[in-house]
């Protein structure tokens, strides 16, 4: 099992998620995809459908992202897309609002300054910020 794997399947497991196989290959899909995955996609990924069924996935992505594991992705009326949140790893959204389509962006988030200086001003800990910008993506008239 790859070293990021055992760290998070270990943070569920302190968070009070049952270690299962299931979990196992949700996390390594997720981990190994490099990009957010539609509930579609991950239930019929080669790791988990042979492993659970389609329920069984949205059941531990709701509990993956109940403890700050995973996070949902998308506009409302159309699908979700899931990613996985690891320590000291972040990254911010573009997301079209036509397609639906969702890319990292790949360039510095203007918001980690902020985001030191509110904690350092409130005392809050375990502060951290999801960023998504929407959009037409350049394939959408």
């Amino acid at each position: 099992m790859n070293a990021i794997v055992k760290e998070t399947v270990d943070r569920c497991r302190d968070a009070g998620l049952r270690r299962t196989k299931a979990l196992e290959e949700l996390i390594s899909t997720l981990l190994e995809s490099g990009r957010p995955m539609t509930l579609a996609e991950l239930a019929s990924s080669d790791r988990l459908a042979e492993q659970c069924d389609k329920a069984t996935v949205f059941r531990l992505l709701q509990r993956l992202i109940e403890h700050g594991m995973v996070r949902r992705l998308g506009l409302h009326e159309r699908a979700a897309y899931f990613t996985l949140l690891l320590p000291g790893r972040h990254n911010d959204y573009l997301i079209c609002t036509s397609c639906g389509s969702i890319e990292a962006i790949k360039a510095p988030c203007p918001v980690h300054e902020l985001e030191d200086e509110i904690r350092e001003k409130t005392g809050f800990r375990n502060l951290y910020h999801e960023l998504e910008f929407f959009g037409l993506c350049p394939a959408c008239p």
